[in-house]
């Protein structure tokens, strides 16, 4: 069905987590393609930044924030739900170095299913609900061979590594448990209650998502957090005697995306009757080791980043962008646009004193 109505002339879009990384831009390539907001935040101070980035729309009404504190509380969207036309479900807990896997799964399961059973309640003007998910729901790392992954693939080792490791596995596997159990928490709600609802869902799994912050006032690199942290430390501030490929996690291989592409991903799924019901890889770049060993961007990472040659490495991991390129339409920026971009962003917030060992990244 289609998800916007044409009968309405000023669409509202909820969106989660809208304060985040990924949330923000969302936030801004929606009003910029004329629709009005209303964006949750847990707390009236994180909304701050947002109302300073865009204070004109709310000036002119566009632009409405909703708090919501408690994402997993019975109800938490019972509310702020109502009269709208669309859902953008960003919200999730982020990894954290917490050696308890009840404080990422639970919260990340509770919260989307949360959402929509107040979009089946509350939710009647709803069309579709668009939910952030993450190739991390669909890749299964430490392949011992080449694999092409897509969107009928689901991560079914790393419940089966958290269920038998518990505490003992790293933290990161809790973060990607937990996508994969929302997901399919989601996709069985959708599908137990679709004969009752007036709406439909489409899940987004992007990889690692890289590319300029929206965030106003970042202290310093070291409080950038998420996979902009992982960004910084891999390709910008990197020791002085270099990294290895081991370092880097290159044998698995990780695909990327810019988040400017992931937040108009998210606002074409809105738009597209054909995503409707649909699971869709959103990824740039199909396999880092490729992106990373490219003649044009080896001259711009910084002095003691390993020279890469695809030959050299064991295998990489993939994964399949044809359906998102043919629902969406979807044309995604090169690396040497995102690279440009962000060490725009460096040099904009102060930081790229000293940093500049090979090439001339601003010059690219």
């Amino acid at each position: 069905m289609p998800a916007l109505p044409s009968t309405n002339p000023n669409p509202t879009i909820l969106i989660t987590g809208a304060n985040g990384y990924i949330g923000t831009w969302a936030v801004k390539t929606t009003l910029e393609r004329g629709y009005s907001v209303r964006a949750v935040v847990r707390t009236e101070s994180k909304s701050a930044s947002l109302r300073e980035l865009f204070g004109n729309y709310i000036e002119k009404g566009k632009l409405e924030f909703k708090y919501v504190e408690d994402l997993t509380k019975d109800g938490a969207y019972d509310e702020v739900v109502k009269d709208v036309d669309a859902i953008l479900h960003i919200a999730s807990p982020l990894p954290t170095q917490s050696s308890d896997p009840q404080d990422t799964i639970p919260p990340a399961v509770e919260g989307t299913l949360g959402m929509l059973q107040s979009a089946l309640k509350t939710g009647n003007n709803v069309k579709r609900v668009v939910i952030t998910s993450s190739t991390a729901a669909v890749v299964t790392n430490d392949l011992e061979e080449a694999r092409t992954f897509t969107e009928a693939d689901w991560n079914e080792r790393v419940i089966k590594q958290v269920e038998e490791g518990g505490s003992n596995v790293h933290f990161f596997l809790f973060y990607r448990a937990s996508k994969i159990l929302a997901e399919k928490a989601a996709w069985n709600f959708y599908n137990t209650n679709k004969s009752s609802i007036g709406w439909d869902m489409t899940t987004i799994n992007p990889p690692y998502v890289y590319g300029p912050s929206l965030e106003p006032h970042i202290a310093s690199p070291s409080s950038i957090g998420g996979t902009q942290q992982l960004w910084w430390n891999q390709v910008v501030d990197i020791p002085s005697e270099g990294l290895t490929k081991e370092a880097l996690g290159i044998k698995g291989g990780n695909t990327w995306v810019d988040v400017r592409d992931l937040a108009e991903a998210h606002v074409r799924a809105l738009e597209r009757e054909g995503a409707g019901g649909e699971r869709i890889i959103v990824s740039g770049w199909i396999d880092t080791v490729n992106a990373l060993a490219s003649p044009a961007i080896q001259p711009v990472l910084p002095k003691g980043y390993p020279e890469l040659a695809s030959g050299e490495i064991p295998y990489h991991i993939r994964v399949d962008t044809s359906k998102g390129e043919r629902l969406l339409g979807l044309k995604y920026r090169t690396k040497e646009d995102m690279v440009r971009d962000i060490w725009a962003d460096v040099e904009r917030r102060g930081w790229s004193e000293g940093l500049v060992k090979k090439g001339s990244v601003a010059g690219l």
